[in-house]
């Protein structure tokens, strides 16, 4: 069977989205349905402030593709991207970012790449020499840094771990969900470190990424960077342990 007709489901997280949530969820929708016989939107508010929970639950009454999830509290993207897959019943599960710098029709070349080489997860990639990015140059220098920072410290061959197109099997991808610790803005790394170790193979593709936001940072604020760097580091210390349990496992076999 080809990965096109096996079910997709592309997990979105959204916090304070109101203003745009309800139309752009109708363009992904419409992209998507370009290439995928079966798929589902599940849109997880997090915890918003704005009325990003009613423009979801507005677009899930009208369309059957999107599912509304979601919850009261704030818990970080990662939270979010944790309880997306929860819902998640697709062969196949995707993360896309909910402001739609990243066009969903990524997508389609990720699950050509995936059914051809085989891969566990392919992921976007700003660093990628084919990627077409418009992105501001304080969001190219931290992307820059942390690059480096997570060479030294995981040396995965990756370029970048960041962007917010990815593509995964669920399997794979729901098997290392157990073991992820972090909610934050660098839960990508430790997913991504968490199926290197269990013997995944992962796939960078180039991106096309267009800024929309008016503010050059986006929603990164300097605590939050403050933040990731101290998840990193516990991040760091998770997959080593695992590592460490892994190796046992084996060993005992």
């Amino acid at each position: 069977m080809s990965i096109f007709e096996e079910k997709l489901s592309v997990v979105i997280p959204a916090y304070n989205e109101g203003e745009r949530i309800y139309e752009n969820l109708m363009e992904m929708d419409r992209m998507i349905g370009t290439f995928s016989n079966q798929y589902e939107l599940i849109v997880v508010n997090d915890g918003s402030l704005d009325n990003t929970e009613q423009e979801i639950a507005r677009a899930s009454a009208t369309n059957a593709h999107i599912i509304s999830a979601g919850y009261k509290e704030n818990k970080g993207k990662g939270g979010a991207i944790r309880a997306g897959v929860e819902r998640a019943t697709g062969a196949y599960i995707a993360f896309l970012d909910a402001d739609l710098d990243l066009s969903p029709m990524h997508l389609e070349k990720f699950m050509q790449r995936m059914e051809e080489k085989n891969a566990t997860a392919v992921i976007g990639s700003k660093l990628h020499r084919d990627s077409e990015v418009d992105y501001p140059l304080p969001r190219r220098i931290i992307s820059l840094c942390y690059y480096l920072m997570l060479k030294m410290m995981f040396r995965l061959k990756i370029k970048d771990t960041q962007t917010g197109v990815k593509l995964f099997r669920a399997e794979s991808l729901k098997q290392v969900m157990e073991y992820v610790t972090s909610n934050g803005f660098a839960y990508d790394i430790e997913i991504l470190t968490l199926l290197n170790v269990f013997g995944g193979k992962i796939e960078e593709m180039p991106i096309r990424l267009v800024f929309q936001r008016e503010n050059k940072w986006g929603r990164i604020r300097w605590s939050d960077i403050t933040n990731v760097a101290a998840e990193t580091v516990h991040i760091y210390q998770n997959v080593h342990k695992v590592k460490k349990m892994r190796d046992k496992l084996e060993v005992a076999k």
